[in-house]
């Protein structure tokens, strides 16, 4: 997590970057999933990861680990998160 020092340089970036600005709560109210769009939906698949119906998509939770399991996990390189998952579902038996 950044202090307050990298947060405050991080919003300024963002503030300054003329190609992305900061959404505000109008611009989230009008936000559209990519499922609305076959056409990008199709570019997706045909270059990148597939779109997956909402009932397959995974959740994004915040949680807190133990620095060792964290550190365990993150000792196998990219991919630690789909690992954690795949130990989560083997250890409750899904």
């Amino acid at each position: 997590m950044p202090d307050a020092e990298e947060d405050a340089a991080i919003t300024a970036a963002a503030e300054s970057d003329p190609d992305n600005g900061i959404w505000t709560d109008e611009d989230f109210a009008r936000a559209r999933p990519v499922t609305d769009f076959p056409e990008l939906v199709e570019i997706l698949r045909r270059h990148g990861r597939p779109v997956l119906p909402e009932e397959e998509r995974k959740q994004r939770v915040t949680m807190y680990l133990d620095r060792d399991v964290l550190a365990r996990l993150k000792a196998g390189g990219k991919g630690w998160q789909t690992r954690a998952n795949a130990k989560l579902r083997e250890a409750l038996g899904l």
